[in-house]
């Protein structure tokens, strides 16, 4: 009997990145290129590992706010 496991990619496509979270491929290559969030380049192409999307996204998400009832 096979065993069926998920699969997660480490890294994504900059596009892929940009789908993810609505913020520009642009925005996500600047920040690469200043060392801002780590990437790795393969040949020409330019990969964001899963893990720097979710911290973008965790450092930049707000708390919710508190009902007033």
């Amino acid at each position: 009997m096979a065993v069926i496991a998920k699969v997660e990619p480490e890294l994504v496509s900059v596009q892929g990145a940009e789908i993810m979270t609505g913020r520009s491929r642009w925005s996500w290559r600047r920040d690469a290129y200043d060392g801002k969030i780590a990437s790795v380049k393969l040949g020409a192409k330019l990969l964001i590992p899963i893990a720097e999307v979710r911290r973008v996204i965790a450092e930049n998400t707000r708390p919710r706010v508190k009902d007033t009832k």
